[in-house]
């Protein structure tokens, strides 16, 4: 293994590939078993061999830094939604809107703080959300119009709005909350705050999710969501920047 991180550490400082040979030497390798390892990790898709006779990596290779930039993101993010939890006693959610779609990052719950029991997929749901909502009301319109026409407005629970004159209309209000009244669930209240930056490379949201009957309370602490939404905000932007 050593030696083919070696072999790939080599490939990767050549953006315009090298020869086999080259990156033996490089590596520390007899020709046959860099000729080998090529061939394997060419197998696997991590590396590739052009027509000229030269190596660069393989597909594989940006997915797993496709991959590993979503670990970082909740790697950074984390801490702070255990924290929300903690200071609000109620489980914490951050979604993002990815490519094309609204998807839930990452959830920090407890014993005390259940997360909601996500029965429906959530690319199925996101119109009966706060979470889906709030992502929503961040689109353009026309963006927004293409999400719901791929997205039909399943009817949850009676309190779900299936209508989509009435959810555009909703949507187009602004507001620095928006909530979820067992829409998605019953016996379960949500809400939520916009994480975004200026540029538009984020769009997101911070959610809470509680009983109804402590709905209220989230509500009365929107000040503390937004200020956790604000450092959601500036570690994404240092991370994907």
């Amino acid at each position: 293994m050593q030696r083919a991180l070696r072999l790939m550490e080599a490939v990767a400082s050549h953006p315009n590939g090298a020869p086999a040979k080259q990156l033996a030497r490089e590596a520390g390798l007899p020709l046959a078993t860099a000729y080998h390892l090529l061939r394997t990790l060419a197998h696997e898709g991590y590396a590739m061999r052009l027509s000229d006779g030269v190596w660069v990596l393989g597909e594989r290779v940006q997915t797993l830094h496709g991959q590993s930039k979503t670990q970082q993101i909740l790697a950074r993010i984390r801490p702070t939604l255990l924290a929300l939890r903690d200071e609000l006693g109620a489980a914490s959610y951050f979604g993002m809107h990815v490519d094309d779609e609204i998807r839930i990052i990452d959830i920090a719950d407890g014993p005390r703080t259940p997360r909601v029991d996500l029965w429906v997929g959530f690319d199925e749901a996101a119109h009966a959300t706060a979470i889906g909502k709030c992502v929503l009301r961040q689109l353009s319109e026309d963006r927004r119009r293409d999400y719901l026409s791929r997205h039909p407005l399943v009817d949850l629970t009676p309190h779900t709005i299936t209508e989509p004159r009435r959810l555009l209309r909703l949507l187009a209000t602004p507001a620095d909350l928006t909530i979820d009244q067992e829409e998605y669930a019953l016996g379960t209240g949500c809400a939520a705050v916009p994480v975004s930056d200026a540029t538009g490379s984020v769009v997101g949201a911070l959610a809470v999710s509680c009983r109804p009957g402590r709905l209220p309370k989230m509500q009365a602490a929107a000040d503390r969501l937004q200020a956790t939404a604000a450092r959601i905000q500036r570690t994404l932007t240092l991370t994907l920047s």
